[in-house]
């Protein structure tokens, strides 16, 4: 984990998670005491990972543990008293929020730890995934509409129009994407 942010009303339990983490060879960690200092923290910057350590000064802790889930691409862990595990656990992890009991113990953090870094990198993959999905079928849609337009105002055939595409592409070493927005930017304004 590069960047972590402990919310803990706890000045104890912020100490004792810096030491778990630094072993752990994170140095870079941020504290915040209370859920609306959280908020702020998290308002500036994006963190790997955020710990939570409930109930904070202002609020319980899982609030400010699902809007981190929705809201960032941060692994969230919440830390509750054991009594209130299961309670909190289907409150919250719908979410992606990974809930732990207290009392804590090493390994466990750890094991919490890495499991959130590895969800993590694997959603990141599949967002990366995702965006570049969304790219392409926004390229096809692009390519339609001028194709469409070679159809409509110079009464080509879908193979003729996609042929002259492909053609200008080739002739003015544009990709085929470049040539269909040049042609919509002088049919469509």
């Amino acid at each position: 984990m590069d960047s972590v942010l402990i919310i803990s009303s706890a000045e104890q339990s912020v100490s004792s998670f810096s030491q778990l983490l630094k072993a752990d060879g994170c140095q870079n960690f941020d504290s915040a005491k209370s859920g609306a200092d959280g908020r702020r923290h998290l308002s500036e910057r994006e963190y790997d990972l955020v710990i939570i350590n409930a109930p904070l000064s202002d609020e319980f802790g899982d609030g400010i543990a699902v809007d981190t889930a929705q809201n960032t691409n941060s692994g969230v862990m919440l830390i509750v008293k054991s009594e209130i595990e299961a309670e909190i656990e289907n409150r919250t992890s719908d979410y992606g929020v990974f809930v732990l009991g207290k009392p804590l113990s090493k390994q466990l953090f750890y094991k919490a730890v890495h499991l959130l870094e590895a969800t993590r990198n694997r959603l990141s993959g599949v967002k990366k995934e995702n965006i570049k999905l969304q790219k392409k079928i926004d390229d096809i849609r692009i390519i339609n509409r001028a194709k469409y337009i070679l159809m409509e105002y110079l009464s080509m055939t879908e193979p003729q129009a996609h042929k002259y595409l492909e053609r200008q592409a080739m002739d003015l070493r544009l990709t085929k994407i470049e040539v269909a927005k040049r042609l919509l930017s002088t049919y469509e304004s």
